[in-house]
């Protein structure tokens, strides 16, 4: 518990740097561009397709009874909006993630190994194909869970219990990998990630739930619908900054764990290795 609060500690000092605030931008930028265009587009056509289902299965009485049966019955007139926005948000969220894993991830592990760990070996372990199957595959078996669960999120308590769990389980198979990908090996990355699975999830799980907490922008009834540009706009910078800091802690973690493995095997003293300098703002 002591190394997963150090590196907590360490990931909220880089964070809060400027330089790491304005890693920030690119990602989000070339996110809402997109989302801009594409929710300019299909949107309203995706509200018409959905609204047409309703009324052709007449969905409109039985989700109104539910929703009147759980004292929600003032959202059933915006029901259909709703619907297509939280049908569409795990695709930003992919959309971040990948703009985050792109341009972002590479700037936190040089950031992090040439600060505080400048003599752990680089042995390379892992590959950028080996990244894109975690993450892709990852995010698919994530995705499906998103859309089971969807219903739960008309309950505000579990919203913020499934989430969490979704999501640490997203960060921890996502970023574990990319942590450990540069400076460990093969053999290294399988034997870390099995001897320190709990700790990784629970740091997952943490970020899970400030992961979850741009999904409060869309408990606003109607006015979730009349703002959505705005919301949407805030919730995928959230994101953005909730997945760097997530690559931060995890990548502080991880690169300590590696460090006190090779310690033990008499590969390197951890003492000479380990560099806690206090961040500047320079970003190599």
């Amino acid at each position: 518990m002591r190394s997963i609060v150090a590196a907590f500690g360490r990931a909220l000092l880089s964070q809060l740097r400027f330089r790491m605030l304005m890693l920030t931008a690119l990602p989000f930028l070339f996110s809402v561009l997109i989302w801009g265009v594409v929710l300019w587009f299909s949107l309203q056509p995706m509200a018409n397709w959905l609204h047409a289902y309703f009324v052709e299965h007449d969905l409109f009485s039985t989700a109104g009874g539910m929703l009147d049966s759980i004292g929600m019955g003032a959202i059933k007139t915006i029901l259909v909006p709703l619907i297509a926005m939280w049908a569409l948000l795990p695709l930003m969220i992919i959309t971040a993630l990948i703009f985050v894993g792109i341009i972002a991830m590479p700037v936190v592990v040089r950031h992090v190994g040439s600060k505080h760990y400048p003599r752990l070996e680089a042995r390379k372990g892992g590959s950028f194909f080996g990244s894109l199957w975690m993450s892709t595959s990852s995010f698919l078996v994530f995705l499906v869970l998103w859309l089971a669960t969807l219903p739960l999120s008309l309950f505000p308590p579990l919203t913020f219990v499934v989430q969490p769990v979704l999501w640490g389980w997203l960060t921890y198979r996502v970023m574990a990998y990319d942590a450990l990908a540069d400076h460990a090996d093969a053999e290294e990355r399988q034997t870390l990630l099995r001897a320190h699975r709990w700790q990784l999830l629970l740091i997952g799980a943490t970020t899970g739930a400030l992961g979850a907490l741009p999904t409060l922008l869309w408990l606003g009834g109607p006015l979730s619908f009349i703002f959505f540009p705005l919301l949407a706009a805030v919730a995928i910078w959230l994101y953005v900054l909730v997945f760097i800091f997530t690559g931060l802690w995890f990548q502080h973690y991880c690169l300590d764990a590696l460090t006190r493995h090779r310690a033990q095997r008499g590969e390197l003293q951890p003492t000479s290795t380990v560099s806690h300098a206090p961040d500047t703002d320079t970003l190599e």
